[in-house]
């Protein structure tokens, strides 16, 4: 890992000696070195450059002393390390640097192998904070969007139980329309067959009505009622079962039932319409046992994954011919097993234009997203990981190339330990 250290001082001569003394550090980038000579230019960089760990300043120095660049380091960062090494070694100076912050004082002529020591001390305290303030940042992210999904699924939950009903009373009338339906055709039909007077009153009413339409179209049209009301009932149940209430307990879970309900609420996003065409979702489910574990937080997994593969094709076939979507038309592939009897695995896969390693190597950092501002925040694959690991004591992998699509691979194990680790592995 590259540590980037600013040093600040209006000797020119010192950036050669530093870049001499460093120089096998330098050129295996293990060290990175930057030079500014005053505390103006010192914080102009460190605006520029937020990787920047450790500033070595003198304190002697025009427009913007060391002394007064230390007031504003903590403005810029607050896990910055500052180290002051100056001539000006007297108490004072050394009290005034503490108090501002300084984390080490050195004085010159310079100790090469003090400094190094120094350097990395500072270093080392810098990745620990570092690290310490992102999972702090990731607790406290998850906590957020915990809450924030728990009540959307409380509203979710509560407007699907109450179009259930309705579409309950629905589905059974529907039933019994059909039934009486064809009750009134059999009857309308024998007093057609024998009734053979021609009443011209009633010949009127028949052509009025073009009653051989209606006979013909009714049946159909009932049928398409059917088809819809049970297509809503079927969009009921899989919110209920994407929307399960299990913050506080683990259950066991037919993670198959959660994938489809996840499918089922995506399913308008799958067909093909004027700017996309359809994007096909291959299955090939293994025998997989009830799993323990918070059902709807892993169907908020799914979800995230599957609606990320979705913007990928749907981005990749605005820059692809009609023609190369016909040879390679948009598939995602769903791919689940049981590994022994400790743990199952989820492939989620698609055929889009995949990732560079950069973008793969930060796909589940916090707030870091490809998408445009207004489309995407950053925060979905992060939680899908803290879920997946913190939550399940899983992994999540992502297995992607440039021009070779992207995998998503979930390991859950089958049974969760009794009292739920809430530090990340």
């Amino acid at each position: 890992m590259t540590a980037k250290i600013l040093v600040v001082d209006d000797e020119p001569l010192l950036e050669y000696v530093i870049q001499q003394h460093f120089r096998e550090k330098i050129r295996s980038n293990e060290l990175v070195f930057s030079f500014a000579s005053n505390g103006r230019q010192a914080l102009e960089q460190l605006e520029s450059d937020p990787q920047i760990g450790v500033v070595l300043t003198d304190i002697n120095m025009p427009e913007m002393d060391g002394l007064d660049l230390l007031s504003h380091l903590k403005e810029k960062d607050s896990t910055l390390k500052a180290v002051v090494v100056s001539a000006y070694g007297d108490l004072a100076n050394i009290r005034t640097a503490m108090n501002r912050g300084a984390f080490d004082f050195l004085t010159k002529p310079i100790d090469f192998n003090d400094l190094e020591l120094t350097l990395q001390r500072s270093l080392e305290s810098v990745q620990q904070t570092r690290a310490d303030v992102t999972q702090l940042q990731q607790a406290q992210t998850y906590l957020i969007q915990s809450e924030k999904l728990a009540s959307i699924g409380e509203l979710v939950a509560g407007i699907t139980h109450e179009i259930t009903n309705p579409v309950t009373f629905i589905l059974g009338n529907v039933e019994h329309a059909e039934n009486y339906f064809h009750d009134l055709i059999n009857v309308l039909n024998l007093y057609r067959r024998y009734c053979v007077e021609n009443i011209p009153r009633i010949q009127a009413a028949i052509e009025a009505v073009e009653l051989d339409f209606v006979l013909e179209d009714l049946p159909k049209l009932l049928n398409s009622m059917r088809e819809g009301t049970e297509r809503l009932d079927s969009i009921c149940k899989s919110m209920r079962t994407f929307v399960r209430a299990d913050t506080s307990a683990k259950e066991l879970f037919d993670i198959h039932e959660g994938i489809s309900s996840t499918l089922i609420i995506l399913k308008h996003r799958l067909k093909a319409n004027d700017s996309c065409p359809e994007i096909e979702v291959v299955t090939d489910y293994g025998d997989l046992p009830l799993v323990e574990c918070y059902p709807g937080q892993l169907n908020q997994v799914f979800m995230n994954i599957l609606a990320n593969a979705i913007d990928a094709l749907e981005d990749y076939n605005l820059s692809r011919t009609e023609a190369e979507i016909q040879a390679n038309p948009s598939r995602i592939y769903i791919r689940t097993e049981a590994i022994a009897n400790y743990k199952i695995v989820i492939h989620i896969a698609d055929n889009g234009p995949g990732m560079t390693e950069e973008v793969r190597q930060k796909l589940f950092d916090p707030f870091f997203t490809t998408k445009p501002v207004g489309k995407g925040t950053g925060l979905g694959l992060s939680i899908s990981y803290q879920i997946v690991v913190w939550k399940h004591n899983g992994q999540l992998k992502c297995n992607s190339k440039q021009s070779q699509g992207t995998e998503f691979v979930i390991e859950i194990p089958r049974h969760q330990p009794s009292i739920q680790a809430n530090t990340q592995e």
